[in-house]
């Protein structure tokens, strides 16, 4: 079985309130974080998870709350000797607009997605205001799009797991390193909502689902599930993973939680 690396590549930025990735906790306090793909190295295709924002906001102010460098998509993809035309595979955690809006670039990449994400793309709760069809209806139209139904191996090593919640049809991609499985969490979330503060976990929560959900007992549930299955947590807007190359060789170098490494 392949042992795969993963590149976290910063593609842009969010400034919001804490609590819209962390249910019931953190509201007031104003946080940067950034907008992923990740680069998967290590088989046979090319393969990225998301494809981020379409034009990031490029400032020397968000990249030093950041702690990091944004890219452009082609700018991070040369990094690795790599173009938009190099990609086989994009996958699919969810299709909110920061995680598809460089799709089309993709020209020769077989993306895959949940069943369940196209219904809200189209037609869902006025909520869902975070999908944009724009961005994924054309390659939609021409089938370019695998829709999902249940668990798939992808490739060797790569599996998309169905963990909703944060959205109906959001996807964990777990990939086995030399450090165990990675899991690319299916949900918006920090470090903080898998290794809560004690005063979190004093009342018994033992991780913080995600401030935007459909369910919040769903998405605490799979929050948990994803904590459990995997042996490095990749959520998708992490400050800390910003400041990385490559999983899992700086693992080490990551400030994860008070108690995380003992876990």
């Amino acid at each position: 079985m392949a042992l795969y690396r993963i590149h976290p590549l910063v593609l842009g930025s969010k400034i919001f309130d804490k609590g819209t990735m962390t249910y019931q906790y953190g509201y007031g306090e104003e946080i940067h974080v950034p907008v992923f793909g990740w680069l998967i190295e290590g088989g046979e295709k090319v393969v990225l998870v998301d494809t981020g924002y379409l034009g990031p906001v490029i400032t020397e102010a968000r990249e030093k709350a950041l702690g990091a460098k944004i890219y452009r998509f082609e700018e991070a993809l040369s990094r690795f000797g790599l173009s938009p035309a190099d990609i086989d595979l994009v996958l699919h955690t969810h299709l909110h607009n920061d995680h598809c809006e460089n799709d089309f670039k993709c020209e020769n990449a077989v993306f895959y997605a949940h069943r369940l994400e196209f219904e809200a793309l189209y037609g869902g709760h006025p909520l869902d205001f975070r999908y944009a069809p724009d961005f994924v209806e054309e390659l939609d139209q021409e089938g370019r799009f695998v829709k999902l139904e249940e668990d798939r191996e992808i490739l060797p090593g790569l599996r998309m797991i169905h963990t909703p919640g944060h959205t109906a049809g959001g996807m964990t991609v777990l990939v086995e390193t030399e450090r165990g499985v990675a899991a690319i969490t299916g949900v918006c979330t920090l470090f903080e909502n898998y290794w809560p503060p004690r005063k979190i976990r004093a009342l018994g929560w033992e991780v913080i689902p995600p401030g935007v959900h459909t369910d919040a007992y769903v998405a605490y549930e799979q929050t948990l599930r994803i904590k459990k299955m995997a042996d490095l947590i990749l959520p998708l807007h992490e400050p800390e993973l910003a400041r990385i190359e490559t999983v899992p060789d700086q693992w080490d170098q990551v400030k994860l939680p008070e108690g995380a490494r003992e876990e």
